[in-house]
Parts: structure tokens; sequence; C-alpha cells
């Protein structure tokens, strides 16, 4: 298969192939390229050798090799050999996959992992703490829930693998040894000169190493194609997995590691509050009084949004809903905590890019929610390709012009473009939005908020376009000299802003993006209870306003 000709010659995306607006490598353009995540998909599967290598040492894969020979001679003559070596791979659903042709392969695939040491105690008490988990016969214990040591081996597990290409690729290459003691295992006499020694020789290890991954690869895909479903159990499995995880522990942040650990052990930690000098909480200087409650009451949403999220089972398999609801809300949120704290932005003129924002957010997390999941992986894909081309225009200037840290910010948009190093495979749609070109308007007609872009964004949008309108209101004033003949002229007075109503309405309207995202997300309500009951108490004194409702069943002026 010959790649596509570029037909981009110049500018930041040279050398990719364009279709309309959309510039792809010609590797990507192929439509061949597949990006797989084995970590999310794969990983869980593989469980078991990558807790017990995490244990023994990835050195002590041979104790695999030889469970491998010993379980294809114990179960000589009762399936095909090819069968047998393909369900010793290390995968759990692999097991059961042999389990259910070989009944008899139970007692002897756990009677020679026990005869080898391939499950510590350790190792099968953190097998033991998952439910649903395919070959529970080969741990014999009742499902229980991790404790503190089980937790830490799994994370060390997990970490350990991903963080070592050589530990990933031994673990990988558990099919391969299988095959080839099975003699059904076929390759280049090349590739079997590299493997012959793989992984004593360390001068073709990490050769090897890359040959193995993408061996695995390579084989995964033809599995697919011999078989759509053969890792359907698989995927059931991860998303079991990680699901599981949610549950048994909590997400957490890097500040976390230099909190006390009274403090970490609160679990959710609260965003900060203003202080004053001697420590006492204080509001923003010149804040009227009547609003000065506001930029603490938006902190406070938006940790409580934040603690019925990370309370609540999350779906850590499909995660692209939760991180982008969550990511926009903490973004709107950020934004409204940012401007409360400053007077000046309480008016139109300087504050419309927060109507803005919420309405953009609203219309955003109300479209998507009634499209197909995969929106949310194309809003990420479509910013991803988006970083990918700021990198590369940034990476136009001319070196005189580049300040000291001008590289790292290039490094920057490039990790944040997430493509790979050596496959150039990101996208880069340059349409006007995420939804295949698709205008916010014509997304705020199909989730029926057409109103509120008319009538709020629209308007915002004027202001933050500078539109004349707005210059001419906010900017400009007439000039009084009669000679002058009643120009227009900069006016040097600033707005005043203080509008208390205007920062109220922002506040009610990221509690009304809370809420409806929520709902959508379909959070536990007990942890939604839980996580607003401080709301939910001044509600019941009075606090709530007039409790009109949106679509997400929360009162829009609830927080005021």
């Amino acid at each position: 298969m010959s790649l596509p000709r570029s037909n981009q010659r110049s500018g930041p995306l040279a050398g990719h192939v364009r279709k309309g607006r959309i510039y792809r490598s010609p590797l990507a353009a192929t439509g061949v390229l597949q990006i797989g995540d084995w970590a999310r998909d794969d990983l869980p599967d593989l469980l078991w050798p990558v807790l017990t290598l995490s244990e023994l040492g990835t050195s002590e894969a041979v104790r695999f090799v030889r469970w491998q020979k010993a379980v294809q001679e114990d179960l000589s003559g009762k399936a095909e050999p090819r069968f047998i070596a393909e369900c010793l791979d290390g995968r759990l659903t692999s097991l059961d996959r042999l389990a259910t042709q070989v009944p008899d392969a139970k007692a002897m695939v756990k009677a020679r992992a026990e005869e080898h040491g391939l499950l510590p105690e350790s190792v099968a008490d953190a097998l033991a703490s998952y439910p649903l988990r395919p070959a529970e016969w080969l741990v014999d214990r009742e499902m229980t829930s991790p404790g503190r040591e089980e937790i830490d081996l799994l994370a060390r597990a997990v970490l350990g693998t991903l963080k070592d290409g050589h530990r990933e690729a031994v673990i990988k290459c558990l099919y391969i040894w299988s095959a080839v003691q099975a003699g059904t295992f076929s390759t280049s006499a090349e590739m079997i000169d590299l493997l012959r020694l793989y992984p004593n020789d360390p001068k073709t290890r990490d050769k090897a190493d890359s040959a193995v991954r993408s061996m695995w690869g390579a084989h995964k895909v033809l599995l697919v194609h011999e078989d759509e479903g053969h890792f359907a159990n698989a995927i059931k499995w991860a998303k079991a997995f990680w699901g599981a995880n949610s549950m048994t522990s909590r997400c957490m942040r890097r500040r976390e590691f230099d909190a006390d650990e009274s403090d970490i052990e609160e679990g959710i930690m609260d965003l900060p509050t203003d202080t004053a000098s001697n420590g006492e909480e204080s509001t923003p200087a010149a804040v009227p009084d009547e609003g000065a409650h506001l930029r603490q009451l938006a902190i406070d949403l938006l940790s409580s949004y934040v603690e019925a999220l990370e309370t609540s089972p999350a779906h850590l398999y499909d995660r692209e809903q939760q991180e982008v609801h969550s990511g926009l809300i903490a973004r709107a949120g950020r934004d409204v905590i940012t401007a409360l704290g400053a007077r000046d932005l309480w008016c139109m003129e300087h504050g419309a890019h927060i109507i803005r924002a919420l309405v953009e957010i609203r219309i955003y997390i109300q479209w998507m929610g009634r499209q197909d999941p995969t929106i949310y992986r194309a809003f990420q894909e479509y910013g991803a390709g988006k970083a990918k081309l700021y990198a590369r225009i940034m990476d136009e200037l001319p070196e005189e012009a580049r300040r000291p840290d001008f590289e790292e910010a290039i490094k920057d948009l490039e990790t944040l473009s997430h493509n790979d190093e050596v496959i150039d495979h990101r996208v880069v749609d340059t349409r006007d939005s995420f939804a295949e070109g698709k205008s916010i308007r014509a997304m705020a007609e199909e989730c029926d908020l057409l109103d509120l872009y008319r009538q709020a964004y629209s308007m915002a949008s004027g202001v933050a376009h500078s539109e004349w309108w707005s210059i001419e209101t906010h900017a400009m004033e007439r000039c009084l000299n009669v000679l002058h003949g009643g120009h227009l002229i900069p006016s040097l007075s600033l707005n005043p802003g203080g509008n208390v109503e205007l920062a109220r309405s922002w506040v009610d309207q990221l509690y009304t993006l809370i809420r409806i995202s929520l709902k959508i997300l379909g959070t536990d309500k007990s942890a939604v209870e839980n996580a607003f009951a401080w709301l939910n108490a001044e509600a019941d004194e009075g606090s709530s306003g007039s409790g009109q409702t949106d679509e997400g069943g929360a009162g829009t002026t609830g927080p005021a």
C-alpha cells in the first residue's frame, strides 16, 4: 500500500494531505491507521502478569514461560496446539476461553501457576478484590474489598508497567513464547535472530522490546480480523476493572502531595478562598457589600460539583464524557470566580466574556448530551489537533525572536496535541467547530436554546468582538465642542463596574450548568445530595430565591 501524496505545500501543515479544511499526515490519510489505548483496553486483562512481575521483578517472567510449557504438556491432545498456546498469553479472558473448551484445564493451570510461584499471596489478594473478573477460579477465594496493601500493589504494578517499556514488552511477549513452545510461531529469520536471546541480551534488548510491542499490536489486529468479537469479554472486563477502581480509590491531585496529611484524609480539598494578611477570610477590596458573598458561593458550588463527581462511581473506561463535562464546568467556574474577585469586571463592557462562556458551555453540554457519546472524543480530538497546529505556527518564528522559554512552550503544545513522537497521527480540523463545522447557533437551535443564544450569547459576542455599537456605547463619548460638529471621541472615564445583579446572574448560571451537567452524567443522586447538602439547608431557610427551574432540574436563582 502506498501512502497518499501530500497536497499541502506551504504553511505550518506543509507535508499534510488536505481535504477541505481537514489536514492529515500521509500515514493517517491512508484510513487504516488505528491508535489504540492498550492501558485502557488490555492492561486489565493482563492484570495477573502485571501484578506478578511487579512483585517478583521483570526478570522472573521466565516462570511464566515454564508455566506455559508445563500446561501445554498437561493438555497435550485435549485441544489444538495453537488454541492452547493462544490461551496461555497471560490474559484472564484467554484462560476462561481455554477452560470453556477444556474444563480440566482449570485445575492444571492453577496447579502449575502455584508450582512456579506465580500466585503469591499479595497477588492473589489483589486479584480477589475485583468483582466480575475473568478466570475467577484462578484465585480460590471470595471477593473482598481491597485494603491499603492491595491498592498500593495495584497502583505500583500499573504505574510500573506503564513507565517501564521493557516490562510492557516482556508481558506482551508472553503470547510469542507460548506459540514458540507450541511450534506454531512463524516470523522472519531476522526477527527470530533478534528474539532468540530475548530478553537476556542487553545489546539488542531495546530493539527487541520495540519489535515485540509492534508484533503484539499486529497480532491483536489479526485476531480481531479473524473474529470481530475476540476481545469482547476483555473490553467488558476492562470497563468493570476501571469502574471498580473508581469506587475503591479516590482522585488525587499534584498539590495534595504538598498538603498536610489531615487535609488529604478529608478527601475533597476546597478551592482556595480569599484570605487577608492575618490569615482570616476576606473579600476583595471595593466589592459591594450585597455582592461580597458571591465569590465564595461560586467557589463552594464548584467544589461541591467536584465532590459529587469524585464520590460517585465513575466510568473510567468510557471517560471522555465526564472529562469533557468536568473540564467545561471547571473552566466556567474558574472564570466566574476570578471575575467576582474584581468589581471592575462586573459590567457588560468588561464582563461580556463571562456571559459568553457560560452560555457557550451550556449549549455545548446540552447539545452533546443529545448526540452519540463519541462526540466527546471528537471534542477532545478537535482541540488536540488545534494544539498541534498552534505548535507548528509558533515554530515558524525566527530564532532571533524566540525568548528562552519559547521552546518549552512549543513542547507544551506538542504534548497537548497527544501526538506520537514517531507516528504523526493527529488530524488537524480547521473547521469552525468540533461538530464537523456546525455553528454554535445551529447547536443552540437543535437543543432548544436558540432564545438563550439570541438574547445573551449574541450580544455578549458583539461586545467581545468589538462590534461598533459596543465600542460606541462603552468606549466613546460625544465631543461637546460645538465647533467640532458633535463627533465621537474616546472616553477617558472607565466603567465603574460593581453591577451586583449581573454578578449574581453569573453565579446563577454557573449553578445551572452544574446541575445540568450532573443530570446528563447520571451522577449518583446520594453523592449529589451529600455534596450540596449545605445549599439545600440554605434553601430550606428561604434563601433559594424564586426557585425558577431549568432543564437540569435546578433553581436558576437558587445560590443567590
